[in-house]
């Protein structure tokens, strides 16, 4: 049996049991007048996640740096049957939007019951050049804002028994190679709102926190960037919206999506050497 076969089969049993285990019914009309606020929103997963929440009647308010386009969102949001879509530009980079955005969804909405945070900053797929300043540049785009924003709407979390989402990557679990400015803004990530998650339950509180795991979307800027480097499928950035949607709906603490992102990183952790062989395989040998 080769190598790939294997971690097919198990694949396909980790598969099996985790939706055996997920019996719980995803029920749309929960989301009927939900306050929603979705980080990245202009284009990518966060503007499928927009579209998604406005089938089902939500209030929304999405936020990105480009104001023209997230126009356009929010119209097309309207169209689709979102109660209220609201827009701010704003730069997560800065020490002063992440707030900005939080008051004015609270103030816009009554409150939020939906925090998504899905942005980030850009970052080339590259070998590690020592630049400390674009580091230190994305940690405050992909990480400091996503703690900001997540302080700042807690009391109104609280109050509304609501949820948190937070949107982190394969590579958080997997590192990779070309993007280790992005892998440690995820791996941040990670570690904090995981310790946030087991310290909301031991003070019993009722907000949710929902990691995700995402492997590669099909998103546009993504595209660009893992053309030519990349050797692995890309999904739906639809698909992905709608299964990040239902995880902060059920209130459950880990999406992984696509499917076998749980199993290479059990891959990972238990036979890291065909793990490695996997992720050698999996990128060129320069980008």
């Amino acid at each position: 049996m080769t190598t790939f076969t294997k971690v097919l089969v198990v694949s396909v049993v980790v598969f099996v049991i985790a939706k055996w285990w997920n019996i719980s019914e995803f029920q749309a009309e929960s989301l009927r007048g939900a306050r929603v606020l979705v980080t990245g929103a202009s284009s990518g997963i966060g503007e499928q996640m927009a579209y998604h929440y406005a089938r089902f009647g939500a209030q929304i308010v999405i936020t990105s740096r480009r104001e023209n386009v997230l126009q356009q969102v929010a119209e097309k949001c309207l169209r689709m049957g979102a109660q209220k879509a609201l827009y701010i530009a704003a730069d997560m980079s800065s020490e002063t939007d992440p707030d900005r955005v939080v008051d004015f969804a609270v103030d816009k909405l009554g409150g939020l019951d939906y925090l998504i945070l899905n942005h980030i900053g850009a970052s080339n797929i590259s070998m590690w050049d020592g630049n400390i300043g674009h580091l230190r540049w994305l940690m405050k785009a992909n990480f400091f804002s996503y703690v900001q924003m997540a302080s700042k709407a807690l009391p109104t979390l609280v109050q509304s028994k609501g949820s948190l989402v937070v949107i982190s990557s394969l590579a958080a679990k997997m590192s990779c190679p070309f993007v280790a400015p992005y892998t440690s803004t995820k791996s941040a990530l990670n570690g904090f709102f995981g310790s946030l998650y087991h310290e909301l339950v031991m003070k019993k509180s009722n907000v949710s926190v929902s990691i995700c795991t995402l492997g590669l979307i099909d998103t546009e800027n993504a595209m660009k960037k893992v053309r030519g480097s990349v050797n692995m499928p890309a999904y739906p950035a639809s698909e992905a919206a709608m299964n990040i949607i239902i995880t902060g709906a059920q209130r459950q603490p880990q999406l992984f999506y696509p499917w076998f992102t749980r199993v290479l990183i059990l891959c990972n952790d238990w036979f890291p050497s065909v793990a490695s062989y996997l992720m050698g395989n999996s990128f060129n040998s320069s980008p």
